[in-house]
């Protein structure tokens, strides 16, 4: 019977198409299903807890996988690192209860976005996963807008525009703007649900505020509408990191590996 893992990927997306198999380029998904079917000598199905766009980074994607029984937590851990390109390292191998998705059962999933805002930002190795932007932002106006989106929000209005969904509501958990780092600012947030350029089209929009480009109450404004026509474009892919995402604890089993 074969074995139900979650891998736990971190990955540089600057050379990628995203995390999911498109027809043409290369992607973090096709990259990884190929490294594990090589090890498991048949085809194998690598399931994300999220979806990545191109130029996204992470730094600790669940993935969950089936791999024959021969396949220990520890010898994954260790083979999937010496065939995986540099851009790609695995972290951390749980086993986990067989049926758990790392899509389906995660709680609540966590990204970070950071921005360059000194003249240092842009230095290609701080660029190439931030947001070179260099100018000085309103914090404290930032933080009152993010302060908004706390709660459940129908966040349609910054959403990009792709087959319709049975509903846009999120609940953000978490939204919090640190600039504790000299010379960069970070967003947190965490939600049970992230819509496709849903944390982009929300930085873009609040950086907007901190330039004095619109009102810090655009954002309740914003979450009332029912479309994008009226928010700021998303902010570059590069400053963009999926974190983590959070399981109930019951799906896992004791068996695990770390680097």
């Amino acid at each position: 019977m074969e074995r139900a893992l979650l891998l736990f990927l971190e990955y540089d997306g600057t050379d990628f198409c995203g995390w999911q198999r498109q027809s043409q380029g290369r992607s973090v998904q096709m990259v990884v299903e190929g490294a594990l079917s090589e090890l498991a000598g048949q085809s194998c199905k690598a399931v994300a807890a999220g979806r990545t766009d191109a130029g996204v980074h992470a730094l600790a994607m669940p993935v969950s996988v089936t791999m024959p029984p021969r396949w220990t937590c520890s010898e994954l851990l260790r083979a999937m690192n010496a065939v995986l390109p540099r851009e790609i390292a695995v972290r951390e191998v749980r086993a986990v209860v067989p049926g758990t998705d790392a899509r389906r059962s995660a709680l609540e999933r966590r990204y970070r976005y950071d921005i360059g805002v000194d003249a240092a930002a842009r230095s290609p190795n701080r660029s190439r996963t931030s947001w070179p932007l260099g100018r000085a932002l309103a914090r404290d106006a930032m933080q009152r807008a993010a302060d908004m989106l706390a709660g459940e929000h129908d966040f349609r209005a910054f959403a990009a525009v792709g087959e319709p969904k049975p509903h846009y509501d999120c609940t953000i958990q978490e939204a919090q703007w640190d600039d504790s780092v000299p010379g960069r600012l970070r967003f947190t947030v965490a939600a049970n649900r992230f819509l496709h350029h849903m944390v982009r089209m929300l930085v873009g929009t609040m950086v907007d505020i901190g330039l004095n480009r619109r009102p810090e109450s655009d954002i309740a404004r914003l979450l009332e509408r029912r479309d994008n026509s009226d928010t700021s474009a998303p902010a570059p892919a590069a400053g963009l990191s999926f974190v983590s995402a959070r399981y109930p604890e019951n799906v896992f089993l004791t068996e695990q590996a770390a680097w």
